[in-house]
């Protein structure tokens, strides 16, 4: 006879999916759950501090539980929220910007989260794992074992068909922009009958087309190299751009500071902003995204390109240290906390900070009060439907001597 479960009363969403349950005294991060439910949980990790668990089986069930629109739902790891009503992922996900504001930065803020169409069918860069027999899919949760898919409901549906073929490399990467298609594949036979506009691998890979892809925003193009990065969600550089410009309100004649510029989306459209009268310095440490960033952004003479760190930038750049009107960063998820001082001493009236992980939004936030930066306006975008993940962007403004 098989051992009861443990059952447990679910609290709140906790950052990165979960929601905080306790069990004999002891904190619980249990997945596939929602705040006020009754779940029997399997536990699957154990540390000194905490333990990880998936609800098995829902005693009671939370009124924005709905059934996952896929079948390996709560199987594969991609997916946190499945379980979980569309209104209610933006609650849940607002609840933990705002939790991380509290207890990171002593803020308190509702953060209302606004939703980004469409919900399925988004994802248009996936790197598929493959099985020892070849059969393209997902790893689970924390794990290298590779779930088998054969469809995935937050795939763009544009993209290359690898789902229908078998492989022999360790991993497939399918992409698709606004213009074009693209397979990367390592030491790979690729199926004659796939179609694709670009196909790159090592040798013995076929090899076809263009393996740069163009991304279209508005009236510009942007060269992304492989799988260089870019916004997954095909509404998401668009609604950046947007929220982005709204928040800086660039003036004729600024100087501009884009930090972790990436190939340049924010700088083409600050540049814009600015005028011939501005500049706009736009920095990038990889040095693929760099030499896109100079073929999408040439035409623009106000742009001056940097190859280098934004620490180092901050730090060797003449023309940075004499100051600036206005910064935008767009740091990885681990924040911009070795940045933060030395952007602060640029002097700019305003900061505006995009970020993808609550948490280093959070800690930076704090650092930047620090420093003489108040947080103002923040929006927040569900960019990733279906799971856990938030973009932000946040105004900080500098204070005056003095001021509260």
């Amino acid at each position: 006879m098989s051992e009861a479960l443990p059952v447990v009363e679910v609290g709140p969403v906790a950052h990165g999916g979960s929601c905080v349950a306790r069990l004999d005294g002891q904190v619980v991060f249990v997945r596939h759950a929602l705040p006020g439910e009754r779940v029997s949980i399997r536990v699957t990790d154990r540390t000194k501090r905490y333990l990880r668990a998936d609800a098995v089986e829902v005693l009671e069930a939370s009124p924005d539980r709905v059934t996952p629109p896929c079948d390996l739902a709560g199987v594969c790891g991609g997916c946190d929220f499945q379980h979980v009503a569309p209104e209610a992922q933006l609650r849940l996900l607002g609840s933990v910007v705002s939790e991380q504001l509290q207890r990171l930065a002593g803020i308190e803020r509702e953060v209302q989260v606004e939703a980004v169409s469409p919900s399925l069918g988004w994802r248009t860069r996936v790197t598929w794992s493959t099985t020892p027999d070849g059969r393209p899919g997902l790893r689970r949760h924390r794990s290298h074992q590779v779930v088998p898919v054969e469809h995935c409901p937050i795939a763009h549906p544009g993209l290359p068909d690898v789902l229908s073929h078998r492989w022999d490399a360790p991993q497939v990467e399918a992409i698709v922009s606004s213009t074009d298609q693209q397979l990367l594949v390592t030491d790979a036979t690729v199926p004659k009958d796939l179609h694709v506009d670009g196909v790159a691998g090592t040798d013995g890979a076929r090899r076809a087309g263009r393996t740069r892809l163009t991304e279209r925003v508005e009236d510009h193009d942007f060269t992304v190299t492989g799988s260089g990065f870019w916004q997954v969600h095909p509404a998401a550089a668009r609604t950046l751009v947007d929220a982005v410009l709204e928040a800086a309100e660039a003036r004729p004649g600024d100087r501009v500071a884009d930090l972790y510029a990436g190939v340049g989306l924010f700088t083409a459209f600050l540049a814009d902003r600015v005028g011939p009268q501005g500049t706009v310095v736009s920095v990038e440490a990889d040095t693929q995204a760099a030499r896109d960033a100079r073929r999408s952004l040439h035409r623009h003479a106000q742009v001056r390109l940097v190859s280098a760190t934004t620490e180092q930038a901050l730090r060797d750049d003449a023309d940075l240290r004499r100051g600036v009107d206005l910064v935008v960063l767009d740091p990885p998820r681990t924040g911009a906390r070795r940045a933060v001082p030395d952007v602060a001493r640029l002097g700019a009236r305003r900061v505006v900070y995009v970020a993808c992980d609550p948490a280093a939004l959070a800690r930076d936030v704090a650092t930047f009060a620090e420093h003489g930066y108040r947080l103002g306006d923040l929006r927040a975008f569900a960019l990733f439907p279906m799971t856990h993940h938030v973009e932000c962007v946040a105004v900080l403004d500098r204070q005056a001597v003095g001021s509260e």
